[in-house]
């Protein structure tokens, strides 16, 4: 990012929050009509502002020094998910106020040209103290969400299963299971007793394979030390494998050295090693059952607007074009770019990263979050003549420290015969 970047974007949020905290004021103001105590209501506008403007201040300053330092800290988080509860809460407001303005200025145009105001230029009717009422009373809805996606639903580990159907499924592996972790990103935890359920509920599985694809931490190989320990216990028959995600290569935060960050890589390298995870690097192995086999393949960090690092062609050196063959890849949008149209047979491609943006709607009539304006696959599976991609939620969380409606992952999955 040039020079101006930070600050082209920090004064978009500042013109962004000035925006939202002048309309939603004119809801807050409605709120009070027919209140006759003149001193009293000046005293709530002024301590409405005091708020508003401290909390912008804050949000502001806090940009400045994640632009400066390059990394989100623990603090920074905090702010962050401030910013996010205060900002869909608003936004949540404004959708009422707005579609009463509306309908304030046809009832306006409508006063002008055919009623009682007839050239007198017209009448804008006031607001109605029902609809603010509504408005803020259905934003303490997501305002509520948020508050508890951010004590509590950030931990609010779940198990999702999913079946895989394939023809080509050799027969010793019908009914193989697979945990698939992905995105720790250790570095944002704070509650070690959470982290560890999450790690009990993921070995009490006992599937047959491991793997993990991506995002072990922030942004420095030793955030993950004070959970190396709790995650080397997570064991299965048929070993544990894990890959590089984006964050994972620490291009997200400044280093004194280049030698530095190149001896953080290979920390984080060796830390996946001693918890018991063979990480794959482009390359691939052969997993053996009852005389059959299956090739599991690894690549390093590929996708659109990240690293697109991954050899794909690589890890397919040693594959036979008539192996089952399963694929760990970060990033989904390398399964929509390149494994979903390749010419060999990828049969199951494993991904993470989205975290289904860490806020969305799913429910069996809803399935919504803002993480498909940019993946078309952000969580689940997917099929494209007869590839298949499962996108984790992710383990973790990053940023907006918190989870509302897309709760933190670990997903089994169980191959079958069709």
């Amino acid at each position: 990012m040039n020079n101006l970047g930070p600050i082209i974007f920090i004064t978009t949020v500042f013109l962004f929050s000035c925006f939202l905290n002048w309309y939603t004021f004119q809801g807050f103001k409605a709120l009070f009509q027919g209140w006759d105590h003149t001193r009293g209501k000046l005293l709530v506008f002024a301590a409405y502002w005091l708020v508003m403007v401290g909390i912008t201040l804050w949000i502001l300053f806090t940009f400045f020094r994640i632009s400066r330092e390059g990394e989100i800290s623990r603090d920074s988080q905090q702010v962050l998910n401030l910013f996010l509860t205060v900002t869909v809460t608003q936004i949540t407001v404004i959708l009422f106020l707005f579609a009463e303005d509306i309908v304030r200025v046809l009832a306006s145009g409508w006063n002008y040209f055919w009623g009682e105001a007839q050239g007198t230029g017209g009448y804008l009717p006031d607001r109605r103290k029902f609809v603010s009422q509504l408005a803020f009373a259905t934003a303490a809805i997501p305002f509520a969400g948020f508050v508890y996606g951010i004590v509590r639903g950030k931990y609010n580990f779940r198990v999702i299963r999913q079946t895989v159907y394939f023809k080509d499924l050799p027969d010793a592996f019908d009914g193989f299971t697979i945990t698939q972790l992905s995105d720790i990103h250790a570095g944002s935890f704070t509650d070690r007793d959470a982290v560890q359920r999450g790690i009990d509920l993921a070995a009490k599985q006992q599937s047959d394979l491991f793997v993990f694809t991506g995002d072990l931490v922030n942004h420095k190989a030793d955030e993950i030390s004070p959970f190396a320990k709790g995650f080397a216990k997570i064991r299965a028959p048929f070993g544990q494998f894990s890959i590089l995600g984006n964050h994972d290569y620490g291009d997200y935060v400044s280093w004194p050295s280049k030698e530095e960050k190149e001896q953080n890589f290979r920390r984080l390298k060796e830390l996946h090693a001693e918890m018991g995870y063979r990480l794959l690097l482009d390359e691939s192995v052969l997993l053996e059952k009852d005389g059959q086999r299956i090739r599991l393949l690894g690549v390093e960090n590929w996708g659109v607007g990240f690293h697109a690092k991954g050899d794909l062609e690589k890890a397919l050196l040693e594959a036979d074009p008539a192996e089952f063959k399963i694929l760990l890849s970060h990033d989904p949008s390398h399964w929509d770019e390149e494994v979903k149209n390749h010419p060999k047979q990828v049969h199951l491609t494993l991904s993470g990263h989205t975290h289904g943006m860490q806020f969305g709607i799913e429910t069996p009539l809803i399935r919504w979050s803002p993480a498909q304006f940019r993946y078309p696959n952000w969580a689940g599976i997917a099929e494209h003549n007869g590839k298949y991609l499962y996108v984790n939620r992710g383990f973790g969380f990053h940023a907006f420290s918190g989870r509302v409606g897309i709760w933190p992952e670990i997903t089994v999955l169980e191959l079958r015969k069709a």
